[in-house]
């Protein structure tokens, strides 16, 4: 029943793309000192979302999962907007925990979208 509604759909999507992000800058982080090692990341949410292809699990090739982040297409960052270390490396610690901070404030914004149009249901069918 729940699964129709848009809202509940676009919280899901929103919570799934937070989940993919943080793996993707997680793996950055582990390979800091990797040398040679770019740094990846996903496309934004909003840019995903208006695409409206369903969110449908995209892989590089059969039976690889390591870059596609759950789904989601996962691209290298353009070179001429991070600097390098001079093993090759364009990974940055601080730069990485920010966008952690952002991911997980994309989850708990679309739990409290969810939560929200829950407690909108359950209003609406005179149940609290």
């Amino acid at each position: 029943m729940f699964e129709k509604l848009q809202i509940f759909r676009m919280a899901h999507a929103m919570a799934q793309h937070a989940g993919a992000r943080q793996s993707v800058l997680a793996r950055n982080m582990a390979n800091a000192d990797t040398p040679g090692y770019k740094a990846r990341d996903i496309a934004p949410f909003a840019q995903t979302y208006k695409a409206g292809d369903g969110f449908a699990a995209r892989t590089t090739r059969p039976g690889h999962i390591g870059d596609s982040a759950g789904g989601y297409a996962v691209e290298m960052r353009d070179a001429a907007s991070t600097e390098t270390d001079p093993n090759g490396n364009s990974v940055s610690l601080e730069q990485e925990m920010l966008k952690a901070v952002d991911v997980k404030r994309q989850h708990d914004r679309s739990l409290a979208i969810y939560k929200s149009a829950l407690t909108v249901l359950r209003s609406a069918t005179g149940r609290r």
